[in-house]
């Protein structure tokens, strides 16, 4: 039963005694009850024994101090456990601590510092790994809009610990929705997992991208950098100045127009909502009487692939993860764990850029989600009334090379069923990065397979990656919740 936040009230235990000189009545003492030396006399006055009832009530006044005390104790104990699975930030009552990235219950990262934050709220308000995922992704639309967006296209890859089942979440085939622009996909897409996986309401997810659209974000290094570098062009007055420069670290940059597309998304009953939030306004944008597809997001088995390690899983074609499975059962059956060379890259778009984060909880589930415009910026067209960058990936695109996110689990000793998932963004090795991020992983783990402290370690990290790249990993390893990355400070990560 939980204990009641209202205080505890003792009745004040009174000891008296009769005076047998004076003869008068039994009065009650009314000083209260000092613990101490106490020795009673007999009606002479001289110090006998105490009587028998009097030893009783003492005895009985000591077990109810001693039970009150109990009580009071017991009831500041369960207050701390229900303040420390709330999220805060205090200890848990063995008062154990932990390095950064391990977590007891769930975690994100992603590359965005207030997405990551996002994500950690939705975990602690009883989201699950999809909710948080799912809310951190709308969030990066708003805040990284270089690399993804509404107008991007999404890859998912989500490992179930309840039933053990691995789902693969695609924005189906590339499609045109203009010469040279690609279909937004990311809104449906995104709304099919939570639907199909989610925990909270869909309003509830909407909430913080909503805001920082509205009332503005800071732009952070990632962004400023790629402003740099690409110029403002077909990016103004989102991105910039009043003089047309680029927007610096730290300026404020606000989207009213998308913010007012993420409410109509909130609101709409149904998850076949995308022509009627976000493509019907970009077909007038673009002079079009409507648009020409339609986004069809598909949930389906991840690929698998079953090896002495444990069990692999990835996205189907038009990802990289076919190949990504091919060139893992080569490097594991011709190299064993050995993690050097690192594998030749797949043929890439030496200009694509992607995001990417990731979520795990405790119990071992895990999301995975890729996104992309294909270049920075996309096509570097702004729709004006909806505020979303279009992509220039399109139905005659390469395939996705950008798109491999990978899942391991199971143990090579077979004593724990961990869980470990590797997601990776960068050119042209995408990858490369992951299998040598993996092949690291295991030979870490093999290496230090009869060690106590591994699991105060946790499983191993990549040291280095393959090329120009970022790699997420998140693990479920000895009942807690792991993340990291590579490099080490590129990506933020909160957990509770």
């Amino acid at each position: 039963m939980e204990a009641t936040a209202e205080p505890m009230v003792y009745r004040k235990l009174l000891l008296w005694e009769e005076s047998w000189e004076s003869g008068e009545e039994e009065e009650e003492i009314a000083e209260p009850l000092v613990l101490g030396p106490w020795t009673p006399q007999d009606s002479s006055g001289k110090k006998v024994g105490a009587r028998p009832g009097a030893w009783a009530q003492l005895v009985a006044a000591l077990l109810l101090l001693a039970v009150g005390f109990s009580l009071a104790v017991w009831q500041l104990h369960t207050r701390a456990g229900a303040t420390e699975t709330s999220g805060s930030g205090v200890p848990p009552p063995s008062g154990h601590s932990h390095r950064p990235g391990v977590y007891h219950h769930g975690a994100i990262i992603s590359p965005a510092a207030p997405c990551s934050d996002l994500g950690r709220e939705l975990l602690v308000a009883g989201g699950n790994v999809v909710d948080a995922g799912v809310g951190a992704a709308l969030c990066l639309a708003v805040v990284h809009p270089h690399a993804t967006g509404l107008g991007a296209m999404v890859w998912g890859l989500f490992h179930n610990s309840s039933s053990g089942n691995s789902t693969a979440l695609t924005s189906g085939p590339a499609q045109t929705l203009a010469p040279g622009l690609g279909l937004p996909s990311a809104l449906p897409t995104l709304r099919l997992l939570h639907t199909r996986f989610g925990r909270l309401p869909w309003p509830q997810l909407l909430v913080g991208p909503t805001t920082l659209a509205q009332e503005g974000f800071l732009v952070d290094t990632p962004l400023a950098r790629a402003l740099a570098a690409q110029g403002t062009e077909g990016l103004c007055p989102l991105l910039c100045h009043t003089d047309g420069t680029p927007l610096g670290p730290g300026a404020r940059a606000t989207n009213p127009k998308l913010a007012a597309v993420l409410r109509r998304a909130a609101l709409a009953p149904t998850p076949d909502f995308a022509e009627d939030a976000l493509l019907s306004p970009l077909a007038r944008d673009l002079g079009l009487e409507r648009p020409s597809a339609e986004p069809v997001p598909t949930l389906e088995p991840a690929l698998q692939l079953t090896s002495a390690q444990g069990i692999l899983f990835t996205t189907p074609s038009p990802s990289a993860g076919p190949e990504l499975l091919a060139l893992l059962e080569a490097a594991l059956q011709s190299r064993g764990l050995s993690p050097a060379p690192c594998p030749p890259p797949l043929h890439a778009n030496e200009t694509l850029v992607s995001s990417v984060l990731a979520t795990v909880d405790s119990s071992g589930s895990v999301l995975l989600l890729v996104s992309s415009l294909n270049s920075s910026f996309g096509s570097g067209r702004l729709s004006p009334s909806t505020g979303v960058l279009l992509s220039n990936l399109v139905d005659k695109s390469a395939i996705s090379t950008w798109a491999c996110p990978l899942i391991l689990r199971g143990s090579p000793d077979g004593t724990e069923d961990d869980v470990l998932g590797l997601v990776a963004s960068g050119t042209p090795a995408v990858a490369g990065v992951t299998i040598h991020a993996l092949l690291s992983h295991l030979a870490g783990s093999q290496t230090q397979a009869q060690h106590q402290h591994q699991n105060q370690q946790g499983p191993t990290e990549a040291s280095s990656v393959c090329g120009q790249g970022t790699l997420l990993q998140v693990a479920a390893h000895a009942e807690h919740a792991h993340v990291s990355s590579v490099p080490s400070g590129c990506c933020p990560f909160q957990g509770f």
